[in-house]
């Protein structure tokens, strides 16, 4: 690849940023800086930056600084602006958006924000914090070596495993690490992120069932305890409480968690536990003991989650559930419902004799 040095270039961007957007990069180029014009390419290669979200919201910009010796080149078509999932580096993993045909302009960072030129379908694909992600140029034509326009790139080094180079150097068109193909600095192609407002209301719901549904005084019996987080914000420290009732004895308990959610793997006795829910995440208490002998009446037990501060739930009616258990009918001939005809036709079936 040729290149050409130059120093004290001013920045230009094509638009502006509000406060929740966030720029992303890997090159150090700034005001007053040196850089690097990249030429050497053929139509269909390209360069490509992996990029980190700082946040979980949405890639909204892509920016390509496009840079001529003298900076007074006219403008030019691209082939396009992809921004890729993350694969291994340096091959890209699936393609979320394509933005064909991006109009540069000489000597500025250019910035997209649709992906039509009649920008009406705006640029917005959802990260979350932490995520990488792949933003690609694609030329339509070889840029003039050595005086481009074309590319940049950074003087102070290249980030490893940041920059990535599409080009056929002698085994077809294929992806490289750029560090490899001989570029010594960082691309300056770079992202705009909006982060979203983070949001302090979670929707933590509980849900109480029995197995069996009527319980029997000396008989085993298993509750189960899902606590669900229908977000929009994770809550990591949910407070779990189920008391159980004093005529449930020897109660073991254990937690399976799903979704990225987390919480204590077994335990006994009551359950007063913290747990971590991501949003659309649930844990599952299933707790097992015996019905105390001679119990009569109701049984009842509830079981509560509350979120911690700064949290707020905005659904405060479905933090706790309540289960009453009545005990299982055993003498069934007088059990209600169980009438005349339906004691006759038992009778006659299991002890050959009917009713008298």
């Amino acid at each position: 690849m040729a290149a050409l040095r130059w120093l004290g270039l001013g920045l230009a961007l094509a638009g502006l940023a509000d406060a929740n957007e966030v720029t992303v990069k890997n090159d150090s180029l700034s005001d007053n800086s040196s850089g690097v014009i990249v030429t050497g390419f053929a139509a269909g290669e390209g360069a490509a930056s992996w990029l980190t979200s700082p946040c979980d919201g949405s890639v909204i910009a892509a920016q390509v600084f496009w840079r001529s010796q003298d900076g007074t080149a006219g403008q030019v078509i691209a082939d396009a602006i992809d921004i890729y999932r993350a694969g291994t580096f340096p091959n890209p993993g699936d393609l979320a958006v394509e933005i064909g045909g991006p109009v540069l302009n000489d000597g500025v960072i250019n910035e997209y924000r649709y992906l039509d030129e009649n920008n009406t379908i705006p640029l917005d694909v959802p990260v979350v914090q932490d995520e990488a992600f792949v933003l690609s140029f694609v030329f339509a034509d070889a840029p003039p070596a050595p005086v481009g326009p074309s590319v940049v790139r950074d003087t102070d080094g290249i980030t490893p495993g940041h920059d990535a180079l599409y080009g056929d150097i002698g085994a077809g068109l294929q992806w490289y690490d750029a560090a490899t193909v001989g570029i010594s600095g960082d691309w300056v192609l770079r992202a705009v992120v909006n982060c979203q407002a983070a949001s302090t209301v979670a929707d933590v719901g509980v849900s109480l069932t029995a197995d069996p549904p009527a319980y029997t005084a000396g008989a085993g019996l298993t509750y189960t305890i899902t606590v669900a987080n229908a977000g929009p914000a994770n809550a990591p420290n949910v407070t779990v409480v189920d008391a159980l009732p004093q005529a449930y004895l020897g109660a073991t308990w254990t937690c399976a968690a799903s979704g990225s959610a987390s919480c204590a793997a077994s335990g006994s006795g009551t359950i007063a536990q913290t747990v971590n829910l991501p949003v659309a995440s649930q844990v599952v208490f299933t707790v097992a003991g015996t019905v105390a002998a001679g119990t009569t009446g109701i049984l009842g037990n509830s079981a509560t989650a509350v979120v911690a501060p700064p949290l707020s739930d905005p659904a405060t009616t479905n933090n706790t559930a309540v289960l009453n258990l009545a005990p299982a009918a055993i003498d069934l001939i007088f059990a209600d419902g169980f009438e005349a005809p339906a004691r006759a036709a038992w009778l006659s079936e299991h002890w050959g004799r009917s009713e008298r």
